[in-house]
């Protein structure tokens, strides 16, 4: 559906993107993830027609998106970070218009902008003006502009950027519904988002990629260490001290602990011969352990790892 090959965008002496390549196949959800100017927004500014590459190919459910522009804006939706919109009309007359403007034949408007209505959940603010609604609506009307020509493509940047908890679980709701028929792309800064919705993650920094994979996988302790979760009663200095000269563990690290004990991530080098190491140590200074427990690995953790080694830090 989505097929980039070798992509590069420069900006004068600037690498906006520096020859990516990745693919989306057809109703599959992609998490497209990296920090402030890692080139997401470029990507998504070329898939969309917005503007050329410098170089490389990039193709949209069977069309270059430099050769055939119009036939790949025919065939996607986007929703920008921040969303144009006109705030002085009425929803159902802008999508009318949006409709008019992505080729619909006047007869198909009204119909069109009925269903794309009651997919988004429009239908009871329909005769509002659009700067009269709340920031969730608001966003709803994005997505419905982005849908009202019935794509087979979503691109989504920053969907539930500056939403309340309780509208960005409606608007993630709403994108599931959306992904069982479409590709998406989603672009964000919420990593849980990407965990919950999307098949695959492609991360990207200063223009390059650095991985693109199953969450899953991502996740599946990266190299050979593990990490564990400890909740010790004793001396935190003390503990703190015996548990950093333990050569086993990579790196020891505090933690929340609710009752009051002392909580602390352990990062262990070799997890079964680092784990055997913690209860005689434990036992020889008369401590309680209370609580000892697997940490899974987050694809938070994943993405700071690989964007810090990245940049060499």
């Amino acid at each position: 559906m989505i097929e980039v090959e070798n992509l590069t965008k420069k900006y004068g002496s600037h690498l906006g993107i520096d020859d990516i390549t990745f693919s989306a196949e057809k109703g599959e959800t992609i998490g497209f993830l990296g920090p402030n100017g890692a080139g997401k927004t470029t990507t998504m500014r070329i898939l969309t027609c917005f503007f050329p590459a410098t170089s490389g190919r990039a193709v949209v459910a069977g069309y270059d998106c430099f050769e055939d522009s119009f036939e790949v804006r025919k065939r996607i939706g986007y929703l920008p970070e921040n969303v144009p919109l006109y705030g002085d009309m009425i929803v159902d007359d802008y999508l009318a218009f949006v409709a008019g403007i992505k080729g619909a034949e006047s007869k198909a408007v009204k119909q069109t902008v009925t269903r794309t209505m009651g997919d988004c959940g429009l239908d009871a603010v329909a005769g509002r003006p659009i700067g009269e609604l709340s920031k969730g609506y608001r966003q709803r009307v994005g997505l419905a502009q982005a849908l009202v020509n019935n794509p087979e493509i979503l691109i989504l940047d920053e969907p539930t950027n500056g939403l309340d908890p309780k509208q960005i679980k409606e608007i993630r709701k709403l994108i599931k519904e959306l992904a069982e028929r479409r590709t998406i792309i989603l672009c964000t800064h919420i990593l849980p988002e990407v965990s919950m919705m999307c098949e695959r993650v492609i991360i990207i920094n200063k223009g390059k990629l650095v991985a693109v994979d199953r969450p899953e996988n991502l996740t599946a302790n990266p190299r050979d260490s593990s990490r564990i979760y400890l909740r010790i009663t004793g001396d935190r200095e003390k503990i703190t001290e015996a548990l950093g000269a333990v050569k086993e563990f990579l790196k020891v690290e505090p933690a929340a602990a609710a009752d009051g004990s002392n909580g602390f991530i352990v990062e262990l080098a070799d997890g079964a011969e680092g784990e055997q190491k913690i209860l005689p140590l434990v036992l020889s200074n008369n401590w309680k352990l209370n609580e000892m427990r697997s940490v899974e690995t987050s694809l938070e953790d994943v993405f700071i790892q690989l964007v810090t080694e990245e940049e060499g830090v």
